[in-house]
């Protein structure tokens, strides 16, 4: 079995990830991103936050303490 490979870090720590969206819901994500004024970036981490947090709620218990 192949080992798999950590993402790169920039020099900030934090790993980034390249990811594609269908044009319509990247067009959802930017007028969201532009009535709360905020990143595009940030729209997508809250949606992944909540979604993991629905997924696995010990995990995001374990993760306010």
């Amino acid at each position: 079995m192949a080992k798999r490979e950590l993402p790169k870090r920039r020099s900030g720590g934090q790993p980034r990830a390249s990811i594609t969206f269908p044009p319509e819901l990247y067009k959802t994500i930017e007028d969201l991103a532009k009535r709360k004024k905020v990143s595009i970036a940030w729209v997508v981490r809250e949606a992944v936050e909540k979604y993991v947090a629905d997924q696995w709620p010990l995990l995001a218990a374990m993760k306010g303490d």
